[in-house]
C-alpha cells in the first residue's frame, strides 16, 4: 500500500484572466448589480419592518355597536415611502440606495454635459431639493419599468416624470444654482432659504 503522505501534490489550477477590452463591460455589469442588490435590500429591509396588523379583539358583550364601528375602523394607512418623510437610519438606507441609483443609471445615462443652463453638483445629496426630486423620479421609475406597467410604462416615465424632474433640477435657477456650471470649475454651495414663519409672531 503507497504511503498517502509522498503522493505528488495536485497542479494548481489556471489563473482566470478577462481581456482588457471587456474589462470595462464587466466592471459596468457589476456596478449595475451590486446597485439592484442594494435595491433589493432595501425592498426586504422595508417588508421586514413593516408591523404585523394587529389581532382585533373580540368586542365586550356590553359594547355599543358604536364603539365596535369605532375600533374596527381601519388607521390612516401605512407611512410614506418618500425620504423626506424618514429620519435617521432608514434615511441614511433610503439615501445610500437612491445614490446607487442616480451614479450607476441616472447619471450615466441623463446627465449631459455640465454648462451654465444646465448646472450640476458632485455633492447632490446635500440639496434637499434635489434628494427630494431624484428620489421621487426614483420611486417612479421603479413603479414605471416594473412589468405590471405594462410596455407603455418606460415612456410615461420619460414623459411624466423624467423630463419635469430635468427642467427644475438642471435649470439655471434651481437647487445647483450655485453650484458647478463648467466641468473644469467644479464648485459646491446651498442656497440660503427663506426663514421661516413663526405663528402667533408680531404681524
Amino acid at each position: 500500500m503507497s504511503d498517502p503522505t509522498t503522493a505528488a501534490p495536485e497542479p494548481e489550477p489556471e489563473p482566470f484572466r478577462v481581456a482588457d477590452e471587456k474589462l470595462g463591460d464587466l466592471a459596468s455589469t457589476l456596478a449595475a448589480t451590486m446597485a439592484e442588490v442594494r435595491q433589493h435590500g432595501v425592498i426586504l429591509d422595508r417588508l421586514g419592518s413593516e408591523p404585523e396588523p394587529p389581532t382585533p379583539d373580540a368586542p365586550a358583550d356590553n359594547a355599543s355597536p358604536d364603539t365596535v364601528a369605532a375600533e374596527a375602523t381601519p388607521d390612516s394607512g401605512p407611512a410614506s415611502v418618500f425620504i423626506l418623510a424618514l429620519g435617521g437610519e432608514a434615511y441614511a438606507t433610503e439615501l445610500a440606495a437612491l445614490a446607487g441609483w442616480v451614479h450607476y443609471l441616472f447619471l450615466p445615462v441623463y446627465g449631459r454635459e455640465i454648462s451654465t443652463t444646465r448646472p450640476w453638483c458632485a455633492k447632490w445629496w446635500e440639496h434637499p431639493e434635489a434628494v427630494a426630486r431624484l428620489h421621487a423620479l426614483w420611486l417612479a421609475w421603479q413603479q414605471l419599468t416594473d412589468a405590471e406597467a405594462g410596455l407603455s410604462g418606460p415612456s410615461t416615465w420619460h414623459r411624466d416624470h423624467l423630463d419635469q424632474a430635468l427642467v427644475h433640477l438642471r435649470s439655471p435657477d434651481g437647487p445647483f444654482a450655485a453650484c458647478t456650471t463648467s466641468p473644469a470649475r467644479p464648485t459646491h454651495r446651498v442656497l440660503a432659504t427663506p426663514a421661516p414663519v413663526i405663528a402667533g409672531g408680531d404681524q
